[in-house]
């Protein structure tokens, strides 16, 4: 069989970065598609395609740009011709860097800007991309006895708690509360149209935890350290869910620890 194809958007740091050297070390010979917004200055993503040679393919993708989803989707279609896993990765917790905790921080162009790279993007992504994936050898995840039960692809969109509906208790943070769950509805739909016929796509929403990134850095005083995260430490864990991936889990959102979360 030839080597499971993933796609990783937002690859250039945090989880994206993450999610492309745990698939290049522990999923030989799987090959990455690394996608960032200026591939030029990703000085990460080209020393693993140093070390990983003929591993790792680097294309320029502004999850905000449709031209650009679409250009890069008639790219892989024409190198690789499938997908087996797409991982959309890019989150913006608000354009100022942090979230609003009242009405007062409410702006229309953030709470715009913050749903087009959280939601919008991702949802795009998979319109591009779901034909690759429909082609794919179902390299990830795992396929039962029953054949009618096969998928040939995965679609991961990262999600957070914060996005859960029935979880919210505290308020706060419109825009990036607002964009998760749609991106979570979005996963409900792309997992019920895309589980038909022959060539089903699993779809699931995977929170990673509180991760020490960049979108999380302003509020880690409050975390305890248990509970703050590498970016190693939350791929591991969201790879070991999307190992053990098949139908019967597709359309739902799962937490780092692999507890189901509710909507």
């Amino acid at each position: 069989m030839a080597a499971p194809v993933a796609l990783i958007q937002g690859a250039s740091r945090g989880l994206g970065l993450a999610f492309c050297k745990h698939i290049l070390k522990n999923k030989s010979p799987a090959v990455v598609i690394a996608t960032c917004r200026n591939p030029d200055g990703a000085s990460e993503l080209k020393a693993l395609s140093a070390v990983h040679a003929g591993r790792v393919t680097l294309l320029g993708l502004d999850v905000d740009q449709e031209q650009d989803i679409r250009s890069v989707s008639e790219v892989v279609s024409q190198r690789f011709g499938r997908l087996d896993l797409l991982v959309n990765s890019s989150a913006l917790l608000h354009p100022s860097g942090k979230g609003e905790t009242s009405l007062r921080d409410v702006s229309a162009q953030g709470v715009i800007s913050t749903l087009t790279t959280n939601t919008v993007g991702p949802l795009v992504m998979a319109k591009y991309f779901a034909p690759l994936l429909q082609k794919g050898g179902g390299g990830f995840g795992q396929q039962p006895e029953d054949k009618s039960k096969h998928h040939s692809g995965i679609i991961v969109n990262i999600t957070a708690k914060v996005g859960s509906i029935g979880d919210n208790g505290l308020g706060g943070w419109y825009s990036y509360r607002m964009s998760k769950a749609a991106l979570n509805m979005a996963t409900r739909n792309l997992s019920i149209e895309l589980g038909r016929g022959k060539s089903k796509v699993l779809c699931v929403s995977l929170h990673p935890g509180t991760v020490n990134t960049d979108l999380s850095r302003p509020y880690h005083k409050n975390v305890p350290k248990d509970k703050l995260f590498s970016t190693e430490h939350s791929v591991n864990c969201l790879m070991s869910i999307i190992d053990t991936l098949n139908i019967s889990r597709t359309g739902k959102a799962y937490s780092w620890d692999g507890a189901e979360l509710p909507w």
